[in-house]
């Protein structure tokens, strides 16, 4: 397992499946993690997890989408647990339904969550880490956004711009030994999964479309989502930057 002995650790959706899963993947690791969630209460689940197992963590309510919000986090956790050195954007929200049948409102949501959310953490934490010459952000993507998804035109969007966006950055902060990494989940056992079924005609027939289409022949679980995250996140990918990775149990193949 990966070092982050003394290394703060941001993960964005904390107190959910693959963020719950990520905190504490890093915190076995060393790390003392900030767990950041709109729910203050599932945060606060994760980190009696985390210390109940010996390890360093702390909650903090964030709405991402909201600027002030963020910065006041980023502060705090930064007083609470050191300098940021890792910047997980995890935290993503999804509506399941052809685009014709969307509204605008929905689109305002989904990109407020899934692309200026993250926007907001990178351009919180960056100056810190670029000033520092060191830093880890890895951000959680979908595979979506590589070979797009029916009913989710809007959030795959959205994951396609954080793809993007993530490749550039990585240019612009090579030269201050921060990576820009890319995880892409694919159908993974999770409570927005759960919330994408229901919106289906006969969501248990939806379920196991996806476990028959994956190779693998199950649905991903959050802990497999965990293990490429803090890759990504170590020192071990330090020479590793602006790449995608597909975690979906070979559902997706892409070169």
């Amino acid at each position: 397992m990966a070092n982050f002995d003394g290394k703060t650790v941001i993960v964005t959706g904390g107190g959910g499946g693959i963020g719950g899963a990520t905190c504490k993947r890093f915190a076995r690791g060393g790390a003392k993690v900030a767990v950041f969630d709109m729910n203050l209460a599932a945060a606060r689940k994760v980190v009696d997890e985390i210390q109940a197992a010996g390890g360093v963590a702390q909650a903090f309510q964030c709405n991402i989408t909201d600027r002030a919000e963020v910065d006041a986090a980023v502060a705090a956790a930064e007083a609470a647990l050191g300098p940021v050195a890792v910047l997980v954007n995890n935290a993503g929200w999804d509506v399941f339904k052809p685009f014709v049948k969307t509204v605008p409102a929905e689109w305002d949501k989904l990109i407020a969550i899934n692309l200026t959310g993250a926007l907001h953490m990178l351009h919180a934490v960056l100056p810190g880490m670029a000033e520092r010459k060191y830093g880890r952000i890895v951000n959680v993507a979908s595979d979506a956004a590589r070979g797009g998804s029916s009913g989710e035109a809007v959030y795959a969007a959205c994951k396609g711009g954080l793809v993007a966006l993530s490749k550039t950055l990585a240019r612009e902060h090579a030269r201050q030994s921060i990576t820009v990494n890319v995880v892409c989940p694919g159908p993974t056992d999770t409570a927005l999964l759960a919330g994408v079924a229901e919106g289906a005609r006969d969501p248990a027939k939806l379920i196991e479309a996806f476990k028959s289409a994956i190779p693998l022949g199950r649905l991903g679980q959050p802990d497999d989502l965990a293990g490429a995250i803090a890759f990504f996140g170590s020192d071990d990918a330090g020479f590793i930057t602006g790449q995608v990775i597909s975690v979906s149990g070979g559902l997706t193949m892409h070169g």
